[in-house]
């Protein structure tokens, strides 16, 4: 992904959202863009006219912690969307790799023995890891089962995006598919700041691109997300409906990496579904089990 058009089009897209109100500045008339003006970004930066349309422009490298500071100020950037721009900051001055250790991706990524008994020690939810792609890399029982229509989607390994997109089920398995989109191409684009040279990241933003106009619209807002806790609601095939609260967890062993958990409150409809689900999953893996025996 090209670094200047990246840079540029996240600020103008977050230009484009401070109105001058909300900016404390008075509207005026005949304004011909939405949002603020180049020169308005400028003044409440603190910076030059010319200097901040050079950095507009894509022209990050270079530029001070203080400065980006001062920008993200002037433009009202949540934390995330400020990560992002020095994620996009960092990658202009081709030092991301220093800054954001990753693992070698000449190496296939396997679960270590150790991580996945922690996840099949998660009895009561569905615990799984996946990386900034949206790829399911390794996941106990129940995510396994909660996740039924995305594992059987052929391609490997299973992709939460691309099932997002791409799969009929998805509307059905999401009630309010509109923020799970929203939320899925939110962590990707995310991940195309932090990690600019992921070869499989351009491909799998280059398919759903092409295959999916809701994807390709989604991808030119440039939204951004810090996605660690929180909650939804889903519809599973099974069990029907689900609320289950959630918590991501940065694994400090593998970065880029996340451990995420899905819990229900105590007592509730959901936690009776899990437990519900849980039964389905120990049976399917019997009978599975059972027909491979059998077929030996």
């Amino acid at each position: 992904m090209d670094n200047r058009t990246e840079v540029r089009e996240f600020l103008v897209s977050r230009r484009a959202k401070i109105s001058p109100e909300k900016a404390g500045l008075p509207a005026g008339p005949s304004r011909r863009v939405p949002g603020l003006r180049r020169s308005e970004v400028a003044s409440l930066a603190g910076v030059s006219i010319e200097y901040y349309s050079k950095l507009e422009r894509g022209a990050l490298a270079g530029v001070s912690p203080g400065v980006l500071n001062a920008i993200a100020r002037a433009l009202q950037l949540d934390d995330a969307e400020r990560a992002h721009l020095f994620d996009l900051a960092r990658a202009a001055d081709g030092s991301s790799a220093l800054m954001r250790p990753r693992r070698r991706t000449a190496r296939k990524w396997s679960v270590r023995p150790s991580l996945q008994w922690t996840l099949d020690a998660v009895t009561q939810g569905p615990a799984f890891v996946r990386n900034g792609r949206m790829d399911l890399l390794a996941a106990n029982r129940l995510a396994r089962a909660f996740y039924a229509d995305v594992y059987a989607e052929p391609q490997r390994p299973a992709n939460i995006a691309r099932f997002t997109f791409l799969s009929e089920k998805a509307h059905r398995f999401y009630p309010e598919w509109d923020l799970a989109a929203d939320v899925c191409v939110a962590i990707l684009r995310t991940e195309a700041g932090r990690d600019p040279h992921d070869k499989e990241l351009h491909d799998l933003v280059g398919e759903l691109s092409t295959r999916s106009d809701e994807f390709r619209r989604r991808w030119g807002a440039h939204d951004v997300r810090h996605h660690g806790t929180g909650a939804k609601n889903f519809r599973h095939h099974v069990v029907g409906d689900l609320t289950l609260a959630y918590e991501g967890l940065e694994m400090a062993a593998e970065p880029g990496l996340t451990l995420t958990i899905y819990t229900a409150e105590p007592g509730s409809p959901s936690e009776d579904a899990l437990r519900l689900l849980a039964s389905w999953a120990a049976s399917h893996e019997t009978n599975t089990d059972a027909h491979n025996v059998f077929s030996e």
